[in-house]
């Protein structure tokens, strides 16, 4: 079975790298570049001013409250210039903050990260191994098509606010608090706007 699994690996890995120079080519690498460098943390705070984040933070914190899960969201303009360089993906860079902010880093393996990349209009949920294996991938991508549908109509806010009562519910479903230990905060609740 391994070597199956290894044999298959080097087929995805060899079929990504003929992708990835096949799209080196490709005009519209010059235009996800430019795209990417027309926006910057200027726009992720225009789309979402301080007063926004606040609500948003404390949101997360009452959302909390409820579960001993944890929530992060990262709001992030564009992909930095290696990312772009090498073709990486919104997922990679998501799975990458994943690990950054240390939302895999909780008692019970139950951490979500919110992520959105502006340029792209990409919605990335990353979740650890102790929610994940609990939750469908159909349940993940409701979640990420709503808050697809609100930020399509600008409602960045709203959507993510959307976005954590659903992850909330999940949590409160899977990982409700005992009865005698209330749930911990084990990471900050601040968004995350690079």
């Amino acid at each position: 079975m391994a070597d199956s699994d290894s044999n298959s690996k080097a087929r995805s890995d060899a079929s990504n790298a003929a992708t990835s120079a096949t799209a080196s080519s490709r005009p519209g690498k010059w235009r996800r570049f430019l795209r990417h460098r027309l926006w910057d943390e200027a726009d992720a705070k225009r789309v979402l001013p301080a007063e926004a984040l606040s609500r948003l933070a404390l949101r997360v914190t009452e959302s909390e409250q409820l579960h001993t899960g944890e929530i992060r969201l990262c709001v992030e303009a564009s992909l930095p210039l290696s990312y772009l360089w090498r073709h990486a993906c919104a997922r990679e860079r998501a799975v990458a903050m994943f690990g950054k902010l240390r939302v895999w880093d909780t008692e019970h393996n139950n951490g979500v990260l919110i992520y959105l990349l502006l340029a792209e209009h990409a919605i990335e949920i990353v979740v650890d191994r102790g929610l994940n294996q609990r939750v469908s991938p159909q349940e993940w991508r409701s979640i990420i098509d709503s808050l697809g549908a609100s930020l399509r109509q600008g409602r960045f806010e709203q959507g993510l606010m959307d976005a954590v009562s659903a992850v909330e519910r999940l949590l409160v479903t899977h990982f409700p608090p005992s009865a005698d230990v209330p749930p911990r905060n084990e990471l900050p609740n601040a968004v995350v706007v690079i």
